[in-house]
């Protein structure tokens, strides 16, 4: 039997039945990655390919982006998951731009800036760290962020930008549902890179079950996707969002129940 691919829709839809990737029963379960694609709003172009292709990546915005409403908007359409890019404060001095977190904020400037962010992006379901090697570290600023973040039914997932990072360890101590990422792909931007680094997450999902990527809107990377992607069925890979691949490794639960969270209330513009 060929494997079908876990979208998150059909996730929800198959928690009742305990089935979430399409295995049938009996069946054992595929390795299943999930691919991750930060840095979304900037790049308009490679945003509506990524958003286009027929597997459920799960892609990350950067808030007040100029292309951040409309390519998340477009991303939902096509069954794509849709997080939060927070950026977040960087050993090396980087620019956040706008929604940025930084270790001098008090906790009233976090929570706002945060629940600002998420606010302004259309279906938001998670939310991720862009850069924050510096923040991710710090218990208080980390304890602000998972706070502001229980109140809503958003998933995190630690970027590890830093291997000392505390991030998914306070988001556990809140309860907030919680990943970590496993393999960056594409920090160097060359297909022979990019093929390596896919290789060793598929290596990964084989050896624990299942393992999550981080990409980035580069086009080499949106080529090699765009490639090897329907390849992966025939490899006996699936391929599931963020929150498809949390209720696998949560025996199906239910990562929210009903009106246990607040609702994110949208404050986005129209689209460009």
């Amino acid at each position: 039997m060929k494997l079908k691919i876990a979208v998150l829709w059909a996730a929800a839809l198959m928690l009742s039945t305990g089935s979430v990737s399409g295995a049938e029963p009996g069946e054992r379960q595929a390795p299943t990655i999930a691919i991750i694609i930060d840095d979304m709003g900037h790049n308009l172009h490679e945003g509506r390919r990524l958003a286009h292709l027929d597997q459920p990546l799960t892609l990350a915005f950067l808030p007040y982006r100029r292309h951040t409403v409309q390519l998340a908007k477009l991303a939902h359409t096509k069954a794509k998951e849709v997080m939060l890019h927070a950026p977040m404060a960087n050993t090396r001095n980087f620019g956040l731009g706008p929604g940025g977190l930084t270790p001098d904020m008090d906790e009233r400037a976090i929570a706002t800036t945060l629940r600002r962010a998420l606010q302004s992006i259309p279906h938001v379901a998670g939310v991720n760290n862009h850069m924050g090697s510096l923040l991710t570290q710090q218990l208080q600023p980390m304890d602000w962020v998972m706070k502001e973040l229980n109140r809503y039914p958003v998933y995190f997932v630690d970027s590890r930008t830093i291997a000392s990072s505390i991030a998914g360890s306070v988001a556990d101590a809140y309860q907030v549902p919680s990943l970590t990422r496993d393999v960056f792909l594409d920090h160097e931007q060359t297909e022979e890179f990019v093929d390596q680094q896919f290789r060793l997450l598929i290596k990964t999902a084989k050896e624990n079950g299942t393992a999550i990527g981080i990409g980035h809107p580069h086009k080499v990377t949106v080529d090699y996707l765009e490639k090897y992607l329907p390849k992966l069925d025939e490899q006996g890979i699936a391929i599931a969002t963020v929150s498809g691949l949390w209720a696998m490794r949560n025996n199906n639960r239910e990562m929210f129940a009903e009106g246990e969270k607040q609702a994110i209330r949208p404050a986005y513009a129209k689209s460009n």
